[in-house]
């Protein structure tokens, strides 16, 4: 494949559907200290910088779904995923901006505390 990779584009509201009906399996491409820092509920973490289309977890008969920033490090990932010839092709439009922008909770750790909130 050539050019740009093929992306499905998904809603902040899809995707959480998704989520809420065990439909996905959602995977951060953004850096451990991003992720750590706030994340979406049940992400997983694999980061871009050592991105390993191989190693990404089965999703058995959930879509498997990526996840960024903004959108545009998920498309990179997806492009790294059909390299590999995996048929992955789908990311939360957006990315955690257009998330929260669309006023869904996230996770996020108290940076006093140590404890986790659920940022709504």
């Amino acid at each position: 494949m050539f050019g740009s990779p093929k992306t499905k584009d998904l809603t902040p509201h899809q995707v959480k559907a998704s989520i809420d009906a065990h439909e996905i399996l959602l995977i951060d491409v953004r850096e451990p200290a991003e992720f750590a820092a706030e994340r979406i509920h049940g992400a997983l973490n694999f980061p871009l910088s050592t991105f390993d289309p191989g190693a990404l977890p089965a999703a058995g008969d959930r879509l498997m779904v990526l996840q960024c920033g903004s959108g545009k490090r998920s498309a990179t990932a997806i492009g790294h995923c059909q390299k590999a010839g995996h048929s992955i092709d789908s990311h939360l439009a957006g990315g955690i901006m257009a998330w929260k922008a669309a006023g869904l909770p996230t996770v996020t750790i108290d940076t006093g505390t140590g404890s986790v909130l659920d940022r709504r």
